[in-house]
């Protein structure tokens, strides 16, 4: 087993991947961490209140769209994940106008006329990185990107949802494969972490997040593994940066957890340093909790001050909770 593997296992033992509106909330973080990579302030916990809410954030409108239409395309993206669509030039350029919708613009060319907004391939030119390298001629990226999708499909076809290492490292040469010959003018960074996600999706496995604060890091893999003609640079920092956030998810559930039982203890404790007094009392209202303190005096005897006192003790130590009306009401033992 592989370390990936071994971490991923451990995920999936504590539940994690089973908390309530994790899928709903995993998506927001991908979301949220996709477009702070091209240069979005919109927090988790705002895309969440603009997503569930409706609420915008007091932040520019062109990130607010960025992000909404981010999650559009996710959503397209991830059912044909599901559906197992076979990936085309057609269903890319479907996913690209949803990412640039409302944040696209038209451009207006010597080899004609065309537009991010719509999806269309480039017909310009473009370079990035250190010192401006180009990336492939616009008059290749039709044939380039349909060898890219025959290549994708045929590996696809091969996999199998227990091949852990191989599902992620297709997702992770997909990804480095489509930004490299960048089809579209704007949108490419955004576009691969989609299908990176849709891949992962397709198979079962935990979709990777590339954090913001791992964005210098990122994109100087993606520029090494450029320079040196080496996809695997890009793939190692790829499956060390999932490690980690998994890890990190792990690490953060069980401090959850811990702080659950430790809250739990601090209740024991409490009841364990009882009176002999309020423990009878306390077994008596864990049977019947609408027990008034007149009953109570005489099912032990004890006189009015010494019941009224150890019930104000069992209520001030978070034991004994009074609910209702002070004359309808009645008692719950926590």
């Amino acid at each position: 087993m592989s370390r990936l593997e071994a971490v991923l296992h451990r995920y999936h033992e504590l539940g994690i991947d089973r908390q309530l509106d994790y899928e709903k909330l995993y998506l927001y973080s991908i979301i949220t961490h996709s477009t702070a990579i091209e240069g979005s302030t919109v927090t988790e916990i705002e895309n969440q209140l603009l997503f569930d809410e409706g609420i915008s954030s007091n932040k520019p409108i062109a990130e607010i769209m960025m992000n909404l239409d981010l999650k559009q395309a996710y959503e397209r993206g991830l059912q044909a994940a599901r559906a197992h669509e076979t990936i085309t030039t057609d269903l890319l350029c479907e996913l690209s106008a949803l990412v640039m919708k409302d944040t696209g613009s038209d451009y207006n060319t010597l080899a004609g006329s065309f537009s991010s907004t719509a999806g269309d391939l480039r017909l310009i030119n473009v370079s990035a990185g250190r010192g401006g390298k180009s990336y492939l001629a616009w008059q290749k990226v039709p044939s380039r990107l349909q060898e890219f999708c025959e290549w994708l499909n045929g590996r696809r076809a091969e996999l199998t949802e227990k091949q852990v290492d191989e599902i992620y490292d297709l997702s992770f040469q997909a990804h480095y494969r489509l930004v490299s010959i960048h089809p579209w003018a704007d949108g490419n960074g955004r576009m691969s972490r989609l299908l990176m996600n849709m891949i992962q999706t397709e198979f079962g496995a935990v979709p990777s997040v590339v954090k913001k604060e791992s964005r210098i890091a990122y994109i100087a893999s993606l520029a090494d593994a450029r320079e040196q003609e080496n996809e695997e640079i890009f793939l190692l920092f790829m499956r060390e940066h999932h490690i980690q956030n998994i890890e990190g998810q792990i690490e953060e559930y069980l401090n959850t957890q811990n702080d659950t039982i430790n809250e739990k203890n601090d209740t024991l404790n409490d009841t364990i340093n009882l009176s002999d007094k309020e423990r009878v009392l306390l077994s008596l209202l864990r049977e019947d909790g609408h027990l008034t303190i007149q009953k109570l005096m005489i099912k032990t005897g004890y006189s009015r001050p010494t019941v009224t006192r150890a019930l104000n003790h069992l209520q001030e130590a978070g034991i004994l909770f009074r609910v209702g009306a002070k004359k309808n009401g009645q008692w719950n033992v926590k």
